[in-house]
């Protein structure tokens, strides 16, 4: 299994390196130490506990759909001419951006600062790696 540094899980988690050590020494994250005898842990755990935190807001919509990948936010900022608007919305520590038409952006009465529900259906989806 991969394993990262401490700082970095840090990062993944969103939280301090000094949590990290904390979590090791309560059980709550196991640790090794690699080759230059520093600290790291695994990056499948890392990942399993990150899961785990996500924080979501609840959909408040009450329509059933078959789209999962649904995510609850604040309208951004709105860019729109006569035909077509650009609308950023940031969902958790995501910002998602949908290209629609003005007309929608009015029907729906988005303006900044207002709740939206962006719904992602799509049949590729690009998995890259650094």
């Amino acid at each position: 299994m991969p394993q990262m540094r401490l700082a970095e899980a840090a990062k993944f988690l969103g939280v301090s390196d000094d949590t990290i050590r904390r979590w090791i020494e309560s059980g709550s994250l196991d640790a090794d130490t690699d080759d230059s005898g520093r600290k790291v842990v695994d990056s499948h755990a890392v990942a399993l506990l990150a899961r785990e935190q996500a924080r979501t807001i609840a959909d408040p919509s009450s329509v059933g759909r078959s789209a999962r990948n649904r995510f609850v936010g604040l309208v951004t900022d709105i860019t729109m001419d006569t035909v077509m608007a650009q609308v950023e919305l940031q969902c958790g520590p995501f910002r998602v951006v949908s290209l629609m038409s003005s007309e929608a952006v009015r029907e729906l009465g988005l303006e900044l600062g207002s709740v939206a529900v962006a719904v992602v259906k799509s049949t590729t989806v690009i998995v890259e790696t650094p």
